[in-house]
């Protein structure tokens, strides 16, 4: 059995290897991240839905219910290419419990692979694979407001991010918010994921499943294939696929 909402975990799960390589870079990256302004700070990495096939849910006790033995996740980092063999170091035989205090898994990692970067054009359509997740912060809410697709700040709120993230982060040429642009090519469902759970910071975190054009500098399309296309990424949001 294993929570539905197991991304928190996964999250605490890297920053745990992490800080057994390097305790206070994995605190730095937890407690505050990259970037040169203080207050817009990045965790640059990102991950993937478990691949653990079909299983039976659990509705009422929000629980999967998981029969196969052999599972996948797929993680990205934003790291210099010869740092690759140094992160696949630290994850391989790595034996770990996910889950919660009540409900979970025993993992062993038993193989790690390298996946190499695809080659971008500068325009791509993209599928959200993980939430989109594009939040505004409005006075007197304890909690920020997630945005729809069809909301008219949405794709100039998005926009902002990849820009600012991408200035604040990646130490190459400077982009402008004309440089990017954003069109939502499909339907979209609202899919959240609960985070801190079973704390009093227990709250959900709602994004956006849907297909959409990006057309942007091709360092841009490598920047979020390798930490997602939203905020929160470290918490397994706005992980993207190509169309």
């Amino acid at each position: 059995m294993l929570p539905m909402d197991y991304q928190y975990y996964i999250s605490a799960w890297v920053y745990k290897v992490l800080r057994q390589a390097d305790e206070e870079f994995a605190d730095f990256l937890h407690e505050k991240g990259y970037g040169t302004n203080p207050k817009r700070l990045y965790k640059l990495f990102c991950f993937d839905r478990l691949n653990f096939g079909k299983p039976t849910l659990w509705k009422e006790q929000k629980l999967f219910e998981i029969s196969k033995h052999d599972i996948s996740l797929q993680l990205s980092f934003d790291v210099e290419d010869a740092a690759t063999n140094f992160i696949k170091g630290l994850f391989m035989n790595q034996e770990f419990y996910l889950g919660s205090r009540f409900n979970g898994i025993d993992f062993k990692v038993v193989a790690v692979e390298a996946l190499a970067m695809p080659k971008f054009d500068t325009s791509e359509h993209y599928k959200t694979v993980t939430p989109w997740v594009i939040s505004i912060k409005e006075e007197g809410r304890k909690h920020a407001t997630y945005l729809k697709p069809d909301s008219e700040r949405f794709i100039p709120q998005a926009i902002k991010h990849i820009v600012d993230k991408f200035n604040y982060t990646q130490n190459k040429q400077t982009i402008n918010y004309d440089d990017v642009s954003l069109q939502i090519e499909s339907e979209y469902k609202r899919k959240g994921y609960v985070i801190r759970p079973g704390t009093k910071d227990e709250h959900k975190i709602v994004g956006n499943l849907c297909e959409f054009r990006l057309s942007a500098p091709i360092e841009v399309h490598e920047m979020i294939w390798n930490t997602g296309v939203c905020e929160k990424s470290s918490g397994g949001f706005g992980w993207v696929a190509r169309r």
